[in-house]
């Protein structure tokens, strides 16, 4: 099968290594970028007990990325759990070609990551909050 952007073993094993990593507290996020000269997924960053909102704040306003969140869910019965959410984070400011890239990429990256639940972002300011993901977690 071919595909327009490759996802390298670095960014396999970096997601596998994210995965499995107990978290007892707090949320955690790697952020993959696609390298558009190589046409390849790089690791872009990785972040450790971080909230939304200052995770919104290091990502970019005009380029699309895939963020893997382990989010810390509070459930009404007093349970707490750590799903992985996959953010794609896709603002309409985006360059063209970035964003037809990213959008051909994600179903494979989907599959890759494994994630329980997709949220999409394309508003940078109010499309990504805790209220947000709690509301499509617990739905």
């Amino acid at each position: 099968m071919t595909r327009t952007v490759d996802i390298n073993e670095d960014v396999t094993k970096a997601l596998r290594k994210f995965r499995f990593q107990r978290r007892s507290q707090g949320h955690a996020a790697i952020v993959i970028k696609i390298n558009k000269a190589a046409l390849k997924m790089v690791v872009d960053e990785e972040y450790d007990d971080i909230s939304i909102a200052d995770l919104v704040e290091e990502l970019p306003r005009n380029s699309p990325r895939y963020v893997v969140l382990s989010y810390e869910l509070k459930h009404r019965d007093g349970r707490t759990s750590f799903p992985l959410v996959l953010i794609n984070w896709a603002p309409s400011s985006s360059e063209t070609t970035m964003m037809t890239l990213h959008a051909s990429a994600l179903l494979d990256f989907q599959r890759v990551a494994e994630a329980n639940k997709t949220i999409e972002v394309r508003d940078a300011e109010e499309g990504l909050t805790k209220e947000i993901v709690d509301e499509k977690l617990l739905s």
